[in-house]
């Protein structure tokens, strides 16, 4: 039995709320479960130095977690003067999976930032975050496209993403942090919406896992994913 009582393959309830934040070119507070992430998109006309005169543009993201997020304080990285390792893997990990989604000849030289700022955090933050950068991704192109500034979609797919592991010896779908704190096996699947791998990172604890459980975990996150790109479609509707 699961601590939520959820079925092995539940995913928490999954809610997109978009236009958040006025100034933003795209914005979206997604809710899964009890972890909450805001995101917004910024579209910044000069791409970064490195790819000046190359045609290509380029998708970034910074992720960070409000004080309050957890269930005690925990410090700003600004007042401590650097980010920390786990936040720089993170918002890597979620600027490398939204370019997977993205013609960067047809986004033209120009950058658009991802912001995510975990507002509430149990579990899967990172997930929640790619799965709701694409939506403010998705919304602030749509902007570019209306006003004519791109004439072709640089959209290519749905990017979004799961966490999966072995919890109580069975394989489970979309960890919350009871189940994240407790897992002998996790991992973070991130998927384009026809299902193609854009990154998976798994890793155990005190227990090793078996070829046949990580295909079981795969399985779970594409099943996962499904429901994901559902709300992703809903809240761009």
């Amino acid at each position: 039995m699961r601590p939520s009582g959820r079925n092995l393959s539940q995913m928490r309830p999954i809610s997109i709320e978009t236009g958040v934040m006025g100034h933003a070119e795209g914005s979206c507070l997604i809710r899964c479960g009890n972890t909450h992430v805001l995101c917004s998109a910024t579209i910044e006309e000069n791409p970064p130095r490195f790819l000046k005169g190359t045609g290509l543009g380029w998708v970034t993201a910074e992720y960070g977690m409000l004080p309050r997020a957890t269930n005690t304080r925990n410090r700003r990285e600004a007042a401590q003067g650097r980010q920390s390792g786990r936040t720089q893997e993170i918002q890597r990990l979620i600027g490398r999976s939204l370019r997977a989604g993205v013609d960067r000849v047809a986004l033209g030289e120009r950058q658009i930032t991802i912001d995510c700022d975990v507002i509430q955090a149990d579990g899967g933050t990172r997930c929640a975050a790619i799965t709701g950068g694409w939506v403010a991704l998705r919304l602030a192109v749509g902007k570019l496209l209306k006003a004519g500034i791109v004439t072709s979609d640089p959209i290519l797919d749905h990017v979004a993403a799961v966490s999966c592991g072995i919890y109580a010896g069975q394989p489970v779908l979309d960890l919350d942090y009871a189940e994240d704190s407790e897992a002998g096996t996790d991992g973070n699947f991130v998927l384009t919406g026809a299902g193609r791998l854009i990154e998976v990172q798994m890793s155990a604890e005190g227990a090793t896992f078996s070829r046949e459980e990580m295909a079981k975990l795969l399985d779970l996150a594409e099943a996962g994913m499904a429901e994901l790109v559902a709300a992703q479609k809903a809240a761009v509707a």
